[in-house]
């Protein structure tokens, strides 16, 4: 199949990456001339483990190319694909949409008879109507079909989820575009991959549901795990007992400082949005935010107390600052509050993060980054683990307590035992437990 895939963010390049490995033809487009450029030179816009060597193997075998003229590509394309940003709108926490709707202006007069559009993007219900409209008033001639196609990957193990996912949702009005669809996803699916076919507003609702349902989890067991540390119980021990029901599971009962990202906050807001515009609110979704809201501003507090007494003139070592490990997102990350918070009662800041630093210093000022983990406990009076890289699960203790003013580790990620740290001489500051 020929593919377009317009956008190459991390929805777009992972997906039109994947897809060309699978055997298409695909061909990425942008506007930004800098990122279009990098690729074609091999260089990732994005951090995403082995996602530079699935380039690199598809472009040298021909499948995959990139450029910055959507005219050249479109028309000879089976099936164009739509991954731009949909960001949360100032002011009001609608899905932004203007991206999306920009594509589908610019590539109506370009597409060919029976192409499929489909929406890659995460939009709200009824996007995919919006652009049947927009492609029908520029071409009412035209034969041509609107199809949503969600994603579902984490970032930092995306070509996984692509690769070997837990379902492939699309939603289709007319069975042509449905068997376009099944044709790209054929690989997929001689590996049995579940394929749910639904109607196109379903599968937009889809996306979004799954998010806030996962974003609800993370902020449950956060709450359980405040209890927890007021009752005297472990909140690892009862996240495993719910987690062996299997009708709750184990996934995304880990208890930390909040999550972040470039989905779960914007798609809950959007989400909200949504109910409100069709009068039907979600009211635990509201919660689940703002609960969200005031967990990443409670980690800020705790490692203020932690530290006992007055915390002015004091230096922390932050290690981590992503959302989330294996990535360099630094979308909404915890980081950011708790940063703020340290700052705020004259707390000096030294981090260090594998991937992230050079994301995070476009948004944290007056941070002293550092070359390594240890490089940032140096004269610090605490350490703190705010992003569960693998880097900090194995740290060399006996050093660390050598590099620190004061022996005290605050895991805001649950990474170590407490009786390992403290056998070591430190003071263990965890979640829940």
């Amino acid at each position: 199949m020929r593919i377009v895939m317009i956008g190459t963010g991390y929805v777009g390049l992972v997906s039109g990456a994947c897809f060309s490995d699978f055997g298409h033809s695909v061909i990425c487009v942008d506007k930004d001339k800098a990122k279009v450029d990098a690729l074609l030179e091999g260089r990732m816009p994005i951090y995403e483990p082995g996602l530079d060597d699935l380039v690199e193997r598809n472009v040298t075998a021909g499948r995959l190319e990139f450029t910055l003229d959507l005219t050249c590509a479109v028309p000879e394309a089976d099936a164009v694909f739509i991954a731009v940003g949909t960001p949360s709108r100032r002011g009001d926490g609608h899905a932004d949409l203007s991206y999306v709707y920009a594509a589908a202006t610019e590539m109506a007069e370009h597409l060919r008879r029976g192409a499929v559009v489909v929406t890659k993007s995460t939009v709200p219900v009824g996007t995919g109507d919006g652009i049947e409209r927009i492609i029908r008033e520029a071409r009412p001639d035209l034969e041509f079909y609107v199809a949503s196609n969600p994603e579902f990957l984490r970032e930092g193990a995306a070509i996984d989820d692509f690769k070997r996912p837990d379902r492939v949702v699309i939603g289709v009005n007319e069975d042509t575009a449905g068997k376009v669809l099944r044709e790209i996803y054929q690989p997929l699916l001689r590996n049995d991959a579940p394929l749910l076919v639904m109607a196109r507003r379903g599968a937009e609702l889809t996306k979004y549901a799954a998010n806030a349902f996962l974003a609800t989890k993370i902020s449950f067991i956060n709450e359980i795990a405040d209890l927890c540390e007021k009752v005297g119980a472990d909140v690892q021990d009862v996240a495993h007992g719910m987690g062996l029901d299997n009708r709750i599971g184990a996934r995304f009962l880990q208890p930390g400082p909040g999550y972040g990202g470039s989905c779960f906050p914007k798609d809950t807001l959007a989400l909200l949005k949504t109910g409100q515009d069709y009068e039907a609110p979600l009211r635990i979704v509201e919660a689940v935010v703002a609960a969200n809201d005031q967990r990443k501003r409670m980690m800020g507090r705790k490692v203020v107390q932690a530290l006992d007494g007055d915390p002015h003139g004091k230096t922390v070592a932050l290690l981590g600052l992503t959302f989330k490990a294996n990535t360099d997102d630094m979308r909404d990350s915890p980081a950011v509050a708790v940063v703020q918070a340290l700052q705020d009662v004259g707390i000096t800041v030294r981090a260090y993060d594998p991937a992230g630093m050079e994301q995070a210093a476009k948004l944290l000022d007056d941070v002293v980054y550092c070359e390594n983990s240890y490089d940032a406990l140096e004269g610090a009076d605490a350490a703190v683990i705010l992003t569960e890289w693998d880097a900090f699960r194995a740290l060399d203790l006996a050093r660390a307590k050598e590099l620190l003013t004061t022996p005290l580790l605050i895991d805001l990620r649950n990474l170590y035992s407490r009786a390992a740290v403290e056998r070591e001489g430190f003071r263990y500051v965890a979640i829940g437990r």
